[in-house]
């Protein structure tokens, strides 16, 4: 991944349908894809979906309280209606972020939120962890081949 592929883009409010995980931080890398097909397999549920085909991730990387904690897996909606049995909704509201688009296996993702961390620190922006960050998938059937931008929320310092 190259550093020129990295930057700041503002996001009007979000409002996500789906389920949401909640687990010991070293199984989110197994829970988060079990969510993942589940959500699959169930989206045509999901009423006012923008795009059926991409799936979004919501987290505060700094868990302030329970009802922040865990991860979100969802499909954008145009308005929240009514909600599939067994599935939460959320609202993101208009934020700033550091963007970039990674494509190779799910445990690489690490090393380009790592490089999109360093850019945001060299081009004087700071990173709110305590407001939510996105992970759009394009491709996420396969755990070996995922497509996904990394939106991390950030402010000019």
């Amino acid at each position: 991944m190259s550093s020129r592929n990295i930057k700041v883009k503002k996001i009007g409010g979000l409002n996500l349908v789906g389920f949401r995980v909640v687990c010991p931080g070293d199984q989110y890398i197994i829970e988060i894809p079990k969510a993942a097909a589940k959500l699959r397999d169930r989206v045509d549920e999901i009423q006012h979906s923008v795009d059926k085909q991409v799936q979004l991730g919501a987290f505060v990387a700094e868990d302030a309280t329970a009802e922040l904690d865990g991860y979100w897996v969802g499909v954008e909606v145009e308005k929240i209606e009514a909600i599939p049995l067994g599935m939460v909704s959320l609202m993101i509201p208009s934020q700033t972020y550091v963007s970039t688009f990674y494509q190779g296996t799910n445990h690489g993702i690490r090393d380009a939120y790592r490089e999109m961390h360093e850019w945001t620190e060299i081009n004087g922006y700071a990173r709110r962890r305590d407001l939510w960050h996105i992970e759009r998938f394009y491709r996420f059937d396969n755990s070996d081949q995922v497509e996904v931008e990394l939106l991390d929320t950030v402010e000019l310092k």
